[in-house]
């Protein structure tokens, strides 16, 4: 059998040493040296093997494009998270806060699938009678439900090379290890190796694999960066453990939609799929009021409303730029636009800004709802409850088109708003008589609309 030893490897420069050392010999850096197994041959030789075994090269045009076959896992939100379903031989991560329902998700994905096929949990964190406990409360069929409680790498793939599962749940990556490394489960070269071996397990055998992954104080997926590249889709929970409501996104995904959201709430019965997200995002105060706005947000392919909250209230010395759900220096950045091009100074005051429901917004369709939200709390002038508002500001003060307008319009109209203001350019062309769109240019154009 090929034998395994151990060297350190710079994250820097790739340098390769036997020993652990503060400074690495090459390039100089400090504190850069990981451990790293390096597998060798009984003649001494290194030994790599691919996904593929036998290497042959393919023409393009002999490949053939058939989609490959999707198994529903129960849930139609995650499906739709993974771009239709579970693919055969994918590794998917799936990181999140701690209680945020990880666990959860993936024990009712699980026992959903055990009464199509063969499926295995295995545990690192808990013990079996916790889980089974958790599949007991949540009310979920436990009869084909499979677990195992194991940390060692080389000890599941023998159990997986005797049972074969056709989907495996490891919970979490963080708490396996390889005795071809000496550092302690959790380090950054456990995680990646342990990692990197059960990915190969899954493309020379087809298995889908779910990776449950421990996330970093400032949200971040923990352990190397190359574990994201490594798997096929890496997927976010979000949300605040004390709000019954949780939201998983799609940062990565070989086989679907990158940004795709889905939406759920957490239960007695553990997590439901919420199948219109734009009510629970809506507050639809029963009378306007000021610093509200709706705006028609895009998360992979689903038109989204979600309400922006501003506050404006007088500063000291310092004023303060407060966001939750938006990027702070956007803030910034559309405050100094309106003082520029519009004329309204709000220097002096400080601006708190909130998207409803704990959703965070990247895109910049945003930017004029952001605005109009800030500018009818410094007014303290409500905006009509059935207006909706979204476009692009640009340092010009123009206001540009974003992608898909027609399709928010569509999902606003179902809604019962009546009326929208967005750039000229996303106006349709089709007229809608009992749905009335406001094309305009400039953020001048916007304010004088609502004054």
């Amino acid at each position: 059998m090929a034998k395994a030893k151990t060297q350190y490897q710079c994250r820097e420069c790739g340098a390769l040493s036997s020993k652990w050392n503060g400074q690495c010999a090459d390039c100089q850096a400090w504190n850069t040296l990981e451990e790293v197994a390096i597998a060798e041959s009984p003649a001494g030789k290194a030994r790599f093997e691919g996904y593929g075994g036998n290497a042959k090269v393919t023409l393009a045009s002999d490949i053939s494009l058939d989609e490959a076959p999707r198994s529903t896992t129960g849930l139609s939100e995650l499906d739709r998270v993974l771009g239709g379903g579970l693919v055969a031989g994918s590794v998917t991560l799936l990181g999140g806060d701690p209680g945020i329902g990880k666990s959860t998700l993936l024990v009712q994905c699980i026992a959903f699938l055990s009464q199509h096929c063969k499926t295995l949990y295995i545990t690192g964190e808990e013990s079996l009678q916790q889980v089974s406990a958790r599949a007991q409360r949540l009310e979920l069929p436990q009869t084909a439900l499979r677990l195992l409680a194991e940390t060692r790498v080389e000890q599941i793939i023998n159990v997986l090379a005797k049972e074969k599962p056709q989907v495996l749940v490891i919970d979490s990556i963080q708490t396996m290890y390889t005795d071809t490394l000496n550092s302690a489960p959790g380090a950054v070269a456990q995680v990646r190796e342990s990692a990197a071996r059960l990915v190969r397990y899954a493309k020379h055998t087809g298995t889908s694999i779910f990776l449950v992954g421990h996330v970093t104080k400032e949200g971040a997926l923990a352990g190397p960066r190359v574990l994201e590249h490594m798997v096929d889709t890496v997927l976010y929970f979000e949300g605040d453990p004390g709000n019954r409501f949780r939201v998983i996104r799609a940062v990565k995904n070989r086989f679907g939609a990158v940004n795709e959201l889905g939406v759920f709430a957490m239960t007695e019965r553990g997590l439901q799929v919420v199948k219109n997200p734009s009510a629970i995002f809506l507050s639809r105060h029963p009378e306007p009021v000021s610093g509200s706005v709706i705006m028609v947000t895009r998360e992979g392919t689903r038109p989204m409303l979600v309400e922006a909250q501003a506050l404006v209230d007088e500063g000291g010395s310092h004023p303060r730029r407060i966001t939750l759900g938006l990027e702070q220096n956007r803030l910034a950045m559309l405050l100094a636009v309106m003082h520029r091009h519009a004329g309204i100074a709000m220097f002096d005051q400080d601006v708190y800004v909130n998207v409803v429901g704990g959703v965070r917004i990247s895109e910049t369709a945003a930017d004029l709802p952001v605005l109009l939200a800030a500018l009818s709390s410094f007014r303290d002038r409500p905006l009509p409850n059935d207006l909706v508002v979204f476009g692009e500001i640009g340092l010009a003060g123009e206001v540009r088109p974003v992608p898909n307008g027609e399709e928010r319009l569509t999902e606003a109209a179902k809604h019962g708003f009546k009326r929208a203001i967005v750039a000229s350019r996303n106006v349709p062309k089709s007229k809608n008589p009992d749905f009335r769109v406001d094309g305009i240019d400039r953020l001048s154009q916007a304010l004088d609309l609502i004054d």
